[in-house]
């Protein structure tokens, strides 16, 4: 981000450490907070206008493993006579922004030259490893920083500011250093583990509420649909063909013209019932999800109230125009939108208030759109009073959280169905609102694709494991040289996006320029087609897995998303793989992300290198009738297996080979693999084939073993919609595999919800002897089974 005028004229007066007194705060064995006063703050304790950290102290400091002692003037964290993480002294300044004097804190802390560093949330960055990356952490439209840092050797920071704080790296440490402030406050993490410490910024910023099953299902969406009969109509047709979709996504400008802007209601003549609409929706076993934002039009209602009560930001913000979806903008007819102050309690029941019409007509879910927010910046804007009583800078960075808090508190308060929220602006302890962020506008093309695996990564190490991104990208323009949906190069670009899609927290597809819906890529039998179709049916057969996992994730603040380094921290090759990640506990996924039948810049098909008139049949490239590429032929394909256990490959077609750890393998991949590796000792329960989740009860599973290594694994179940679960209303399968004597143990089913299974078969076999099924009928009483 460009430097401002405002940044510019903030001066580090002096290193002053030697003057601050050093206050702890312990939150549990493995956590303890630091807070260093500024010399010349006139509190005694840090000021939060918005509060990140939700966890309250410890009253007395807890029998831990790690020591805190200060030697010249800094503090350094130690275990067993081992120094786990020393402090540079800190640093206080005076600030002058714009004529607004104000306070700000800097801390930096030694590493090893070599030493890798993840987190600071998803910065789109090419590589997981953000060692030597520098930025102004702050939500973005595509990106969003958060100062929150994880090493996988076991320890983490998190910097509780939320004014845009920068960071820094170098060869000899790090950095953070907050806009304003008038403290350096953060909390030091010594967990032993990185699973650990993302558990702890959990227990302090907040849990993660479950969230219903489909949630997990396949979401079509697209910039935009324009009529009630065009969403329908896309809902109608994947029923038709058999494609499974839980959810469809209505995108703005429902509402109107632009003055007319998120007035949270239908006024498009083109939405005409739409109550009719959601109920055909739900007719047909979906759910629809609406856009929303935190910007106003000034002919609505939202507008008019809260602009009354002073509760509008004068900034300017998106749109820039009144008039339609045109670019660029017409200036001349500004639209006069404006955001709303979300901090204030007076301002989000205005904001609710005028949801409920929504909510009336039977919307499940919330797209909270522009949260982080869209701001078209102009010098002084960061100098606007706030309804907290401090300046929009000073908690810039809480604002998507304050956003989706105000939406998701007054869901829970109003009824019992469990809350989903999409989002593009991400926070620290946006986790606990039921928020899944997206990576925002994303450009379609390879690159970006790539960046999409670190920025997931690194978003969940900052505690909030619900992350996705737009399958096949947001802008795909430059596709339409070559035509759109035809455009071989599109083509496979958006098949291996969607093949990533299956195996991230949410799958969604969603752009704009080019059409996404999948019945528009051919027809069954045909290659682009079957790839697609394919991808989304593998999703709902990992669906037990992937509930059972968020799950974990709600109950034992693990994550859907893990890096390599979770399991393997002692291998240091898979400190640096930015390309695969595990899934859980027992899946790794190592997805194509590299054009392998066409050009990753775009090239027309006969002028990329290596294609041939006659098809060759080793390239895979031939010229068919207007089919521009066929998809034959084989293609290798690298992916890293970390040193420690054994790993098996299960491809689509074929059967299961087993790979020792601590290698690269070469694999033989086409247009619909996915490549995706089981961990030896892993147990797999596989779903029905279904339409949309709920439609088949999961009374009949397969149970894949992957032999090589002991293992357990947890099936989980409740009602899949409500908050009974937190009430304890659930159930839990333990399985557990004896490798050595090749038993299988599925224990006596725990808990009980209304409408839970009584009587279910389990198909059970191992990756060795796929052909061997052993079918075991199950009441929740333990059994054992030998395979």
């Amino acid at each position: 981000m460009k430097t401002t005028k405002a940044l510019a004229v903030a001066i580090c007066l002096a290193a002053a450490s030697a003057t601050s007194a050093v206050k702890e705060s312990w939150y549990s064995p493995r956590t303890v907070r630091i807070v260093k006063m500024h010399p010349d703050a006139k509190a005694t304790e840090p000021t939060h206008p918005f509060r990140t950290v939700v966890a309250e102290p410890l009253g007395l400091k807890p029998s831990c493993a790690f020591d805190v002692s200060e030697k010249d003037g800094a503090l350094v964290f130690s275990a067993d006579g081992r120094t786990i993480l020393s402090e540079f002294p800190a640093t206080f300044m005076k600030r002058d922004y714009n004529g607004v004097k104000d306070l700000g804190a800097a801390q930096g802390w030694h590493l090893a030259k070599d030493e890798v560093l993840y987190g600071l949330g998803d910065n789109q960055t090419r590589e997981l490893d953000i060692r030597h990356w520098k930025g102004r952490l702050m939500p973005g439209n595509v990106g969003d920083g958060l100062a929150a840092v994880v090493s996988p050797r076991g320890w983490a920071i998190l910097w509780d500011n939320t004014s845009p704080v920068k960071f820094g790296s170098d060869d000899r440490g790090f950095s953070f250093e907050s806009e304003i402030g008038d403290a350096v406050d953060y909390y030091f993490i010594n967990a032993g583990s990185i699973d650990g410490c993302i558990a702890e910024i959990r227990m302090l910023t907040g849990d993660v509420p479950m969230m219903p099953r489909w949630v997990y299902g396949f979401w079509q969406s697209k910039e935009r649909y324009k009529t009630q009969k065009e969403t329908v109509g896309v809902v109608r047709k994947y029923r038709e063909l058999g494609i499974p979709l839980d959810g469809i996504v209505q995108d703005w400008q429902y509402w109107g013209n632009n003055y007319l802007w998120n007035g949270m209601e239908f006024m498009n003549e083109d939405f005409r019932d739409p109550k009719r609409m959601v109920d055909e929706v739900h007719a047909m076993g979906a759910k629809i999800m609406i856009s929303i934002w935190q910007s106003f039009g000034p002919q609505t209602k939202p507008y008019r109230e809260l602009a009354e009560k002073g509760l509008l930001f004068p900034f300017e913000t998106w749109p820039q125009s009144g008039i339609g979806h045109i670019w660029p903008p017409r200036k001349d007819y500004p639209s006069g939108a404006r955001l709303y102050d979300n901090y204030s309690p007076v301002a989000r029941e205005i904001y609710c208030r005028n949801l409920k019409r929504l909510v009336d007509l039977g919307i499940d879910a919330w797209w909270m759109d522009s949260t982080d927010p869209d701001h078209i910046y102009k010098e002084g804007d960061f100098e606007c009073m706030t309804s907290l009583g401090c300046t929009w800078r000073a908690v810039r960075s809480a604002y998507p959280v304050s956003a989706t808090e105000a939406v998701y508190e007054n869901m829970r308060k109003n009824g019992d169905g469990r809350v989903f929220i999409l989002t593009r602006g991400a926070g620290l302890g946006e986790q606990r609102y039921a928020a899944s962020v997206w990576s925002g506008d994303v450009a379609s093309n390879w690159d970006v694709l790539r960046r999409q695996i670190p920025g997931g990564l690194n978003y969940t190490m900052t505690g909030n494991p619900n992350f996705n991104c737009d399958l096949g990208g947001f802008f795909a323009g430059r596709y339409n040289r070559g035509g759109g949906v035809d455009n071989e190069n599109w083509r496979e670009l958006y098949v291996r996006w969607m093949q990533l899609g299956t195996f991230l927290p949410m799958m969604r597809s969603h752009g704009t320029d080019v059409p996404r819906e999948i019945y528009l890529y051919g027809k069954a039998g045909e290659p682009v087609y079957d790839a697609l179709v394919e991808a989304v049916k593998f999703r709902y057969l990992l669906m037990p897995y992937i509930y059972s996992t968020a799950a974990a994730v709600s109950m034992k603040r693990e994550s859907f998303m893990r890096p390599l380094a979770a399991d393997f921290p002692d291998d240091a090759k898979a400190l640096k793989v930015s390309g695969e990640f595990m899934l859980g506990r027992s899946l790794l996924v190592a997805p194509v992300l590299k054009a392998m039948y066409t050009s990753e810049d775009n090239k027309p098909v006969g002028e990329m290198e290596g294609w041939n008139n006659a098809g060759d049949g080793e390239s895979g490239l031939s010229k068919g009738a207007g089919a521009g590429v066929v998809y034959s032929g084989k293609k290798v394909h690298e992916a890293y297996l970390p040193k420690g256990a054994d790993w098996w490959y299960v491809p689509k077609h074929g059967a299961s080979v087993k790979y020792a750890g601590g290698e690269t393998v070469k694999i033989e991949v086409d247009l619909n693999s996915q490549p995706c590796f089981i961990k030896a000792g892993g147990i797999m329960p596989i779903g029905p084939k279904v339409q949309y989740n709920g439609e088949k009860a999961w009374d009949d599973l397969i149970i894949a073993v992957a032999p090589g290594a002991d293992g357990e694994f947890e099936l989980y179940e409740d009602d899949f919609e409500t908050y009974a679960c937190e009430r304890g209303e659930y159930s839990v399968i333990p399985f557990s595999w004896d490798d050595s004597g090749r038993t299988l143990t599925i224990g006596a089913r725990k808990g009980f919800y209304p409408g839970m299974i009584g009587k279910r078969v389990f198909r059970i076999l191992a990756a060795d002897d796929e052909s061997a099924i052993r079918t075991v009928e199950y009441t929740g009483e333990a059994v054992e089974v030998k395979l």
